[in-house]
């Protein structure tokens, strides 16, 4: 065993050789070169690092460093060229096969090359580096040249990226590229090995790459000719689905591109190309295909199509535009159809009561065949509205689904709507009777959550309306006749039905609705009163008989008292009521409103008795004929005169009981429609299977054009009326208004009703000023009040 040196007396270590002054330069240059030589040819395994760094560090330290700089460049150079040479070089594509996997094979190889070569001299760069630090820390920065590695890049900048190599290199990249957009798979690795060659080397301009200076421009430009030529092609061969789903795809491709080896810098570039030659350039066209265009899409709820051509458009400035014009186009082109189709019975009605007028037959028997068309048009009516919210579901199904919920598309959407539905004269005439036929037996059987569903989308509807006053009137009449006939389904539906109108228009949309049912439960009372009066007092009139008493100012019929000659039976039932109703409230006046009221009267017939439930007029009518033997007969004109009914009336009334489905009445000679010339005899053998029968009369459930121009007259005159409240309440709050601001108020104030017509406002401000309620200001732009 050797023994250990003793405490205090250190070991011998064996120096190492010196290169000082005492060995030449020359010969120190010699060996150090012949080194690195031998580096860059992969034989460094028998070299000293140690020996090799001393040597580099005293060329430095003895102010040789350029020797050793220049030499170690000189080598790198020679090392590249002859690299190039045969690695390269030879890769060349020597064919020009048409054979497109041959010629991908041959790019592969040139490839590989230029990256094995690139990776061979970062190897020795980097193993360089080691040996010569000293030099890059010293020599380099006084002499203000590159350290080893960036002169190592542009070694191989200038003697590999050079002509005609670099030439070559890219246009095997490109060609790679092109073939994988034609559809052929290519090895990815070798195409990123030497776009990220191109990447790391600075092309000495502005900072940029060889990749941004050489390779990106020429990318960009072929694929905006590839781009434009394929979305032609598409465009003349596709339909629109597989258009779009071919241009997503592309999308995708390119996004996995650049991902996978091109630069991301590339991808904006590269996307706006796809954007302006794929989608821009082609808008209109991809979404006005036809028979597979955006109404196509549409009609076979393609929404997953749908979809796709949302995500698309919103990737460019025009496209949601372009969606949004065609969406409003769309909507605006089905609701003409669904509006054609409601009033194709209509037309030829109105033009020969305009002619006609001075004839009181004529215009009778056109009022009839009004009537009859406007029986008929219920169901167009009906349907109408039930088209209106199929398109609503199928557009909201398509906003929800494709169109990501998107506002700006829904505000476009409820524009069209707005424009088709308020288009038809009659739309707040077909949604209240839409409502009506509901409450009245489209409810039956529905659970609370159906019925909520059914009225929540007559609201819906009913939210597109500009003139909600027209439709105020319409359902006022509906509901009176369902309140007063008892006709509705559920009182919660009609009351639910009003807290859905109170919450979209206000307490004083609703307040004379509500007054209708609060005039029904107190005319309970009444009754009940009325009887318990009867009982006390011993009166036992012959009919038994049921008033409701409507208050005049909330009640739409309460001034439309048709007159009539009622039979003593009749009256004898009528004023005991008036007597008791007058005894409990003084002041009060009543009128009757025969027009609305029914009655239950026993006919005998030759085969049996029939309980008949007829309307008032009816059996004032029918009692005319108690008397009278089964031959004789009343002309029109006798009848007329022994009820004073209006023409209007005794023709439906006895169109009701003479040519409907019960036949009570004989008519002279028998038709359809009835005539001032006809006469009536009583049908003493009439017979049906059912004891009790209803015999409806006769009316319109769709106003006529008559009828229509009363409404809109009506309608006018409480515009008129509303305007001018409407300014006074804003003069008296504000005292000073300018015009303008005066008219965008008041349009303000009354859009929840009906929208005015600023023309309109200006009229009904000089009736006030006329009047005295306003007043002209000094500068004749602005109004004043006047208490």
């Amino acid at each position: 065993m050797a023994a250990a040196p003793r405490r205090g007396i250190k070991p011998k270590i064996k120096p190492p050789k010196k290169h000082g002054p005492d060995v030449s330069v020359e010969e120190t240059w010699s060996t150090l070169s012949q080194n690195i030589k031998e580096i860059l040819n992969h034989n460094a395994a028998n070299l000293s690092f140690e020996e090799n760094h001393r040597y580099a560090y005293n060329l430095v330290l003895y102010n040789n460093g350029e020797i050793l700089y220049r030499g170690m460049k000189r080598i790198v150079a020679e090392n590249l060229d002859k690299l190039a040479k045969e690695q390269i070089v030879s890769a060349f594509p020597t064919t020009s096969t048409s054979d497109l996997m041959q010629r991908s094979q041959e790019n592969e190889l040139l490839l590989k090359a230029l990256k094995n070569v690139w990776d061979d001299h970062t190897s020795n760069m980097t193993k360089l580096g080691q040996i010569l630090k000293y030099m890059d820390r010293i020599y380099t920065q006084k002499a203000a040249v590159p350290k080893t590695w960036e002169a190592g890049l542009e070694l191989f900048l200038k003697h590999i990226l050079c002509f005609p190599i670099k030439d070559h290199l890219l246009t095997a990249i490109l060609n790679q590229i092109q073939y994988e957009r034609e559809g052929y798979t290519i090895n990815r690795s070798a195409v990123k090995g030497c776009i990220d060659v191109l990447l790391s080397l600075d092309a000495g301009d502005n900072n940029r790459t060889v990749y941004q200076q050489d390779l990106e421009p020429m990318l960009l430009r072929e694929s905006e000719a590839f781009y434009k030529t394929y979305g032609d092609t598409l465009l003349e061969s596709c339909d629109t689905p597989e258009y779009l789903s071919k241009v997503e795809s592309r999308f995708e491709s390119e996004e996995s591109r650049t991902h996978l080896y091109l630069s991301r810098k590339s991808a904006e570039p590269l996307l706006r190309i796809l954007q302006d030659h794929l989608l821009t350039d082609h808008l209109d066209a991809v979404i006005a295909m036809p028979n597979s265009g955006l109404d196509t899409l549409f009609d076979l709820d393609k929404y997953e199509d749908l979809a796709r051509l949302y995500r698309l458009f919103l990737m460019v400035p025009d496209g949601i535009p372009c969606l949004k014009k065609n969406l409003k186009a769309s909507i605006a082109r089905r609701g003409r159809d669904i509006n054609q189709a409601s009033t194709g019975l209509d037309a030829g009605v109105g033009g020969n009561e305009a002619k006609d007028n001075d004839t009181e037959t004529r215009r009778a028997q056109v009022k009839g065949k009004g009537r009859a068309i406007a029986s008929q048009t219920l169901t167009t009516a009906l349907k109408w509205v039930q088209d209106a919210l199929d398109l609503k579901d199928k557009m909201d199904s398509v906003w929800m689904k494709s169109f990501g919920s998107d506002s700006k598309i829904q505000a476009t959407m409820i524009e069209a709507f707005e424009t088709f539905i308020n288009s038809n004269d009659k739309c707040s005439e077909f949604i209240s009777l839409f409502i009506d036929d509901h409450l009245k037996r489209g409810l039956k059987g529905k659970t609370d959550a159906e019925v909520d569903v059914v009225l929540e989308k007559s609201i819906t509807i009913f939210r597109y309306l500009t003139e909600k006053d027209v439709f105020e009137r319409y359902y006022k009449n509906h509901l009176a006749k369902r309140l007063l006939h008892a006709r509705s389904v559920s009182d919660d539906a009609e009351r639910g039905m009003l807290a859905k109108l109170k919450i979209e228009c206000g307490y004083q949309f609703t307040q004379k609705l509500e007054g209708m049912f609060h005039d029904i439960k107190i005319s309970t009372d009444n009754m009940q009163s009325y009887r318990e009066h009867l009982a006390k007092s011993s009166m036992s009139p012959k009919i038994d008989i049921s008033v409701i008493v409507m208050t005049s100012t909330f009640w739409p019929t309460s001034h439309s008292s048709s007159p009539c000659n009622l039979p003593q039976q009749l009256l004898d039932t009528v004023k005991p009521f008036e007597r008791f109703y007058y005894s409990r409230h003084s002041g009060r006046r009543l009128s009757w409103q025969l027009s609305l009221g029914n009655v239950d009267v026993r006919v005998a017939f030759k085969s049996k008795q029939h309980d008949l439930n007829v309307a008032t007029f009816a059996v004032v009518i029918l009692l005319l004929f108690e008397d009278l033997k089964d031959d004789d007969f009343l002309t029109y004109e006798e009848i007329q005169q022994a009820t004073s009914l209006e023409h209007a009336d005794l023709q439906r009334q006895l169109q009701s009981l003479a040519c409907a489905k019960y036949k009570v009445l004989k008519k002279h000679p028998p038709g359809r429609d009835v005539q001032t010339s006809d006469s009536f005899s009583f049908n003493s053998d009439f017979a049906a299977p059912l004891q009790k029968i209803k015999i409806s009369t006769v009316s319109s459930k769709v106003e006529s054009g008559e009828e229509l121009k009363e409404t809109r007259d009506r309608i006018d005159e409480e515009r008129r009326h509303q305007t001018e409240a409407c300014i006074v309440r804003i003069m008296k709050d504000r005292k000073h208004m300018s015009h303008n601001d005066l008219i965008n108020e008041v349009t303000r104030l009354l859009a929840s009703r009906f929208q005015p017509n600023p023309l309109i406002i200006k009229k009904r401000i000089e009736g006030l000023i006329e009047r005295d309620y306003l007043e002209r200001g000094e500068d004749r732009k602005s109004y004043k009040y006047l208490a």
